[in-house]
């Protein structure tokens, strides 16, 4: 009997022309981005991303690490945001070779690790060439992974995701070398740093390695540490990047109960499946969006991909001949794309609310939106099983395509006759008809796969299938990722144009976004993602601020010091209220206009960074509105608020004349002279963190926080060098596990007598 021609063709799929054809698809999408022409810009890629790889790329060039960040939020830890990605080798790329080319490129690069994970992951589980060669493409070119490109540590962790899973099996089942392999990828996601997808990625391992262990397919005995020593490794090959990350969350605004639950995905979100551009509008930056949500542009499949993933149900409950082993992964896989979905609908289910309640810890998971991943990880799998096991469900192959077609065009109906404000009902319907035609022509290339013929034009079939499975996602809704000309991320372009006196900079002044300017910004949005940018670098909206050098009080960061956290939030929640002495303290020399959020007005009261001599007054902690009135009336000039706690250690400080001479500040340090007529303290307007350490005369000595946030150091009458510096122990504990656990590895890796053990 002829065999089909997606098995008849599958071995053509290779490795090497599966990679070279991702290659060329991925070309073919950003012809402009790979050639350096444009770059990306849009929402977080242009105010987040590009800023701090920016400032991360300085630090290098300067010979440090970026263990802080004194141009945001008054001072902030910079390595410890963990997402910022200051471990990962991989970054080397973007910060040694050309920057406004090799940024973006980084997201590219990582895109076609991404679907070249998952072939190999698809093939060891189906033994199929093509089937694996369909699941790369599908993992690489969908919605939701296309959305990643303008988090270059989003997409990075998310590449990893399958090989992660590929290598961790690979070690539960043959031990050895396997084991520390393992170890070195997850190491790898790890240090990517996304939180999130690595708690999913490693919640699918255990899953997967408990099914290995009850199914028995490996030695239990073995297993049984196997896994353990793994995510041992893991830790230790990490444990650089990690133990900064959980010290700054102890000590950062979060805590459980800190997220809510916007931005799950709306009730009518699984239309979105079928018609991607229904209940939307495209109004920020010409990208399309949900109405209520806004974390992804996009979670579409594609046609031929969902087609192939329902019928795999089939497979899950019939009683085809499929391979035992095969049969309970794609029921795990099933399973775990159910619960990922509930999870990601949010509060528009009782489910995630609920499990929330069980589990107090998902509170830290920000937008249920997210859970949406494991869908994408889990159907292109499906879909590639699917094909591999292709002849036994070809009569069911037609009924499943007839039911994905009438439900298309119920959603059809259903945009046309009952719009959401801001729909845009015409762009749905088009969206619609483009979507039925692509699973006509999806079924056209899945019908030619199953036929049993030597004709040679059947060898183009499973070709044309993953073509039009490109290009039905290419074509979904408007360009996700907007690119422009990368001459706007040009340094110290806005610096040039303001040309601000007087002028913010390190250690002498800041500049400060007013709470309406801040809210106006956030929200401001037009079509042209250029214009849209340069408008809000004017503003230094976000981190912008970082491309010209110029030091600022707010920040756009997952995690800041509590304390400070917690004044920001004073200031920019009661914009009706007058914090022109904090304002003073915090040497803002350039405040957002009031009348024009483009324009700066200068201010001449604030104080330098440094000063001296106020006298201590001592509260306890305070309710919200009381700190509030505290912040608003105290004299930063004449008096520093101290917790009552301090009390007793300045117990014979009082006001006094301090002169404070030779100030420097640097990235890490803060060094001054100071010449005080009596004891008194010296009060540095920079974050209070803990990581910060004092000495007076090289004599080490406590860092106090002052006036709610802030930094406070004790000096005696006479004159005195004062250094404060940025000393992070748990890096230093970190690195040195990390070296060991390197070590290790190492021998692991090299011992060729290693035992299978």
């Amino acid at each position: 009997m002829s065999p089909t021609a997606a098995n008849s063709t599958a071995k053509w799929f290779s490795p090497f022309r599966f990679g070279l054809m991702l290659a060329l698809l991925i070309f073919a999408t950003f012809p402009q981005v790979l050639l350096g022409i444009e770059s990306f810009v849009a929402r977080d890629f242009g105010f987040f991303v590009y800023p701090l790889a920016h400032f991360q790329r300085d630090c290098f060039w300067h010979g440090e690490l970026p263990f802080w960040n004194p141009y945001n939020n008054c001072g902030v830890p910079f390595l410890a945001q963990w997402n910022t990605m200051p471990l990962y080798p991989p970054a080397l790329f973007y910060l040694t070779l050309p920057f406004n080319w090799a940024l973006s490129n980084f997201s590219l690069l990582h895109l076609w690790w991404a679907g070249l994970g998952m072939y190999f992951l698809a093939r060891r589980w189906t033994g199929n060439n093509f089937a694996a060669a369909f699941a790369g493409t599908a993992f690489a070119f969908n919605g939701f992974t296309l959305n990643l490109l303008m988090w270059p540590s989003h997409i990075a962790t998310f590449s990893w995701l399958p090989w992660v899973i590929l290598c961790a099996e690979a070690a539960g089942r043959e031990g050895g070398r396997k084991i520390f392999l393992a170890g070195i990828v997850g190491a790898l996601q790890m240090l990517a740093g996304g939180p999130e997808t690595i708690l999913l990625t490693w919640l699918t391992v255990s899953a997967l390695w408990l099914q290995q262990f009850i199914g028995g397919e490996t030695a239990r005995g073995k297993m049984f540490w196997r896994f353990p020593l793994v995510v041992l490794l893991v830790f230790g090959l990490s444990a650089a990047q990690l133990l900064p990350f959980l010290d700054l969350v102890a000590h950062a605004q979060r805590e459980s109960g800190y997220t809510d639950l916007r931005w799950s995905m709306p009730g009518f979100g699984l239309a979105n499946f079928l018609v991607p551009m229904a209940f939307g509008m495209t109004a920020m930056e010409g990208i399309f969006f949900q109405q209520g949500q806004y974390w992804t542009s996009s979670y579409y499949l594609g046609m031929g991909t969902l087609w192939l993933a329902v019928l795999a149900v089939f497979l899950m409950v019939g009683r085809d001949s499929v391979e035992p082993k095969l049969k309970l992964k794609l029921r795990l896989l099933g399973f775990i794309a159910v619960v990922a979905l509930l999870c990601a609908l949010g509060e528009n289910t009782p489910f995630y609310p609920f499990l929330r309640k069980i589990i107090p810890q998902l509170s830290f998971i920000t937008y249920p939106i997210k859970f949406v991943m494991l869908v994408i990880f889990a159907a292109p799998l499906l879909a590639a099983i699917v094909i591999a096991n292709f002849e036994q469900l070809r009569k069911k192959f037609y009924s499943v395509g007839v039911i994905l077609l009438l439900l298309t065009g119920a959603v059809i109906f259903w945009t046309q006759h009952s719009p959401l404000p801001s729909d845009n009902t015409s762009a749905t319907l088009a969206n619609g008809i483009s979507r039925a035609a692509l699973l006509l022509l999806s079924g056209v290339a899945l019908f030619l796969l199953a036929r049993k013929t030597e004709s040679p034009w059947l060898r183009f079939a499973p070709l044309t299938l993953l073509l039009v499975a490109w290009l039905d996602v290419l074509t979904h809704e408007p360009k996700q990722n907007p690119t422009v000309s990368p001459n706007i991320f040009e340094q110290n372009l806005v610096r040039t144009k303001l040309a601000m006196n007087p002028q913010p900079e390190l250690g002498g002044a800041r500049a400060m976004l007013s709470p309406q300017a801040a809210l106006e910004l956030t929200l401001f949005a037009v079509s042209d993602a250029k214009n849209n940018f340069l408008a809000k670098r004017v503003g230094y909206c976000a981190n912008a601020n970082l491309l010209d050098g110029v030091p600022k009080v707010d920040g756009f960061f997952s995690l800041t010091p509590g304390e400070f956290d917690r004044l920001l939030r004073t200031v920019y929640e009661n914009p009706q209220r007058d914090f022109s002495a904090l304002m003073d303290f915090m040497g803002v020399a350039q405040v957002t206009s009031y009348t024009n959020l483009l324009a700066w007005q200068a201010r001449t009261n604030f104080l330098p960074l440094v000063t001296g001599g106020q006298k201590p007054v001592f509260a306890d902690a305070a309710p919200a509105e009381k700190t509030t009135l505290m912040l608003e009336h105290f004299q930063p000039r004449t008096e520093v608020l101290l917790s009552s706690a301090d009390r007793v250690a300045f117990a014979t400080t009082n006001a006094g004349a301090v002169q404070i001479s030779h100030l420097k500040f640097s990235n890490t340090t803060v060094e001054f002279d100071a010449d005080a007529a009596a004891d008194s303290l010296a009060v540095v307007a920079q974050t209070f963190h803990h990581n910060w350490r004092a000495t007076v005369d090289a004599q080490p000595t406590k860092i106090f926080c002052a006036n709610a946030a802030f930094q406070a150091v004790p000096i005696s009458a006479g004159s005195h060098h004062v250094l404060l510096r940025y000393r992070d122990d748990a890096f230093r504990t970190g690195l040195g596990l990390t070296l060991v656990a390197l070590f290790v590895t190492g021998i692991g890796l090299c011992w060729r007598k290693i035992k299978d053990v």
